[in-house]
C-alpha cells in the first residue's frame, strides 16, 4: 500500500528533490543539534561548577576552630539555602579524628566520605539526602594560627541542571525541526517556481501538437531557453521535411506525366504500338522513380550523415568523367581553387550537385567550362562558368522552376537545376545564376563550410 505513493513521489522531480533535501537536511541538523547540545551542556555544567567553587571559597573563608577544638563556621555565609533543611545546598567541615560540623540544611545527615590525599579543589558527584544528586567541591586548608588542617566540603544538588540541559536539548530539537521543515518547504517552493517554465513549455508543446500554433513562443531562463530553441528548430525542420516530401512527390508526378503521355502515344500510335519507344519511356520512368525516392530519403536524413567533403577533389573527379562523356566535342574543362576547402554535406550529394551543374554547362558551352572553388564567410563557393549562349536575365528565375525546360529540343526533364537548388537548400546553402560577361552563364553553388584540411 505504501509502495505506490512512494513510486508516484519518486516519479516527480519535485518529490525526489523534497525527499533528498529532507534526508540531507535531517542528517545535517541532527549533527548540528548534537554538537550544539554538547557545547551548551558543557557551558551549563561549567557555569554550575563555577558557582559551586564560589560557594566553596565562601565557606573556606568562614571556617575555623572553636573553643572546644572542634570545627565551626566562624563567619556565616550569605546563602539562605544553607539554613533550610534538605534545600540542596550543603557544607561540611571536618578535622582529623572524625569531628565534623555541618550546615543546618543537612539536618541530621552528613555528606558521603571524601577522597583523601588530593591537592587543590576536587569536584565529583555523589548521591545525597532525599534522593538528590549532589555535586561536591572539596579542598583541604591549613589554619595558620592553630596549625590544624580542615577539610571543607560544599555540595549542591544538580538535578535542576539535568532539567535545564534536557529543556535546552528539547528546545534545540524543536528549533532545528522547524528550521529543517522551513528549509525543505523553501527548497520545494523554489523548485516548483524554477520548474514553471517547463510547465509552460509542456502546455506550449501540447498547443503546438494540437495545431494551435506554429512555434512555442515561450520565454524561460537561460538554461531552458536553448531547449526551447532546439524544439522550435526541430519543429521547423520537420515542417520543412514534409514540404520537401511534397515537393518531391510533385516533381515525380510532373516528370512521370510527361513520360506516361509519351508512353500512351507510343502504345496508341496509328499502325501499331512503338514498343521500343514504350520500353525506353518505361525505363526512363523507373529511373525517375528511383531518383526521387533517393532524393526523398536524402531530404529526411540530411544533416544526420553530413561530413566534411573536399570540394576541389570531388569537382576534379566529376570533370574527369565529363571529359570522357564529351570527348567528341573537344571541350576544355578547367578546375581550380583551394584544395583545403571542405563543404559540410554528403559526398554523394555534392557529387550529384556538381555533376548536374557541370554537365549542364558542358551541354551549352562552346568550348570552355571553368570550375572555381573559393572561400566565403562560413561558406564554400563553387562557380561553374561556360562560354555558351547564356540566358537573358529575365529567364534566369524560370530556369530554377521545377519541370521548366527553356529549350524543348534539349534532352532532360527540366528538373536538374531545381534539384540542385533543393539539395543546396537542405544543407543551408543556395544556388545563384547570372550572365557571365558577353556570353555564357555563371552558376554559383554555396554550401556551409566544414573544417579545412590542414594538410593541403
Amino acid at each position: 500500500m505504501i509502495r505506490r505513493p512512494l513510486r508516484l513521489l519518486f516519479a516527480s522531480l519535485t518529490g525526489r528533490l523534497a525527499l533528498l533535501t529532507s534526508a540531507w537536511v535531517a542528517c545535517g541538523l541532527v549533527a548540528a543539534w548534537f554538537l550544539v547540545s554538547q557545547q551548551a551542556s558543557t557551558y551549563i555544567e561549567g557555569r554550575f561548577d563555577a558557582r559551586l567553587r564560589g560557594l566553596l571559597d565562601a565557606v573556606v573563608a568562614g571556617a575555623g576552630i572553636g573553643d572546644d577544638s572542634g570545627p565551626v563556621m566562624a563567619r556565616p555565609v550569605s546563602e539562605p539555602r544553607f539554613d533550610r533543611p534538605f534545600s540542596g545546598v550543603y557544607w561540611q567541615i571536618e578535622i582529623p579524628g572524625g569531628r565534623i560540623a555541618t550546615s543546618r540544611s543537612l539536618w541530621d545527615q552528613t555528606l558521603p566520605a571524601g577522597v583523601p590525599g588530593h591537592e587543590g579543589v576536587l569536584l565529583h558527584s555523589v548521591p545525597g539526602p532525599a534522593g538528590q544528586h549532589l555535586r561536591i567541591a572539596e579542598r583541604d586548608i591549613a589554619l595558620p594560627d592553630s596549625g590544624a588542617t580542615l577539610r571543607v566540603r560544599v555540595a549542591v544538588a544538580h538535578d535542576e541542571t539535568f532539567v535545564e540541559k534536557e529543556s535546552m536539548r528539547h528546545g534545540l530539537a524543536l528549533g532545528f525541526a522547524v528550521l529543517g521543515a522551513g528549509l525543505v518547504a523553501g527548497t520545494v517552493l523554489a523548485v516548483w517556481l524554477l520548474l514553471a517554465p517547463l510547465r509552460r513549455l509542456y502546455r506550449a508543446v501540447a498547443d503546438l501538437r494540437a495545431g494551435r500554433g506554429d512555434s512555442l513562443h515561450v520565454t524561460a531562463a537561460a538554461e531552458v531557453q536553448p531547449l526551447i530553441a532546439e524544439i522550435d528548430a526541430l519543429v521547423a525542420q520537420n515542417r520543412a521535411t514534409v514540404e520537401r516530401a511534397r515537393s518531391h512527390i510533385g516533381n515525380l508526378a510532373h516528370a512521370l506525366r510527361t513520360d506516361l503521355a509519351v508512353l500512351r502515344n507510343a502504345l496508341e500510335a496509328p499502325g501499331g504500338a512503338d514498343l521500343d519507344l514504350a520500353r525506353s519511356q518505361v525505363a526512363a520512368a523507373e529511373r525517375l522513380l528511383a531518383h526521387h525516392l533517393a532524393r526523398a530519403r536524402t531530404a529526411v536524413l540530411v544533416g544526420a550523415t553530413a561530413e566534411d567533403v573536399p570540394v576541389l577533389e570531388v569537382a576534379t573527379e566529376v570533370a574527369a568523367a565529363l571529359r570522357r562523356l564529351f570527348a567528341g566535342r573537344l571541350l576544355h574543362i578547367a578546375v581550380e581553387g583551394n584544395a583545403a576547402l571542405r563543404a559540410r554535406c554528403e559526398r554523394q550529394d555534392l557529387s550529384e550537385m556538381l555533376g548536374n551543374l557541370m554537365e549542364n554547362a558542358c551541354k551549352w558551352a562552346a568550348g570552355q567550362v571553368t570550375v572555381t572553388v573559393a572561400a566565403a564567410p562560413g561558406r564554400v563557393r563553387v562557380e561553374v562558368c561556360d562560354d555558351g549562349p547564356g540566358l537573358p536575365a529575365e529567364k534566369i528565375p524560370l530556369a530554377l522552376e521545377r519541370g521548366v525546360r527553356l529549350d524543348q529540343a534539349a534532352p532532360g526533364s527540366g528538373l536538374g537545376l531545381a534539384i540542385v537548388a533543393d539539395l543546396a537548400g537542405l544543407y543551408g546553402g543556395g544556388l545563384e545564376l547570372r550572365p557571365a560577361g558577353p556570353g555564357g552563364l555563371l552558376v554559383t553553388l554555396s554550401l556551409p563550410a566544414g573544417r579545412p584540411d590542414a594538410r593541403s
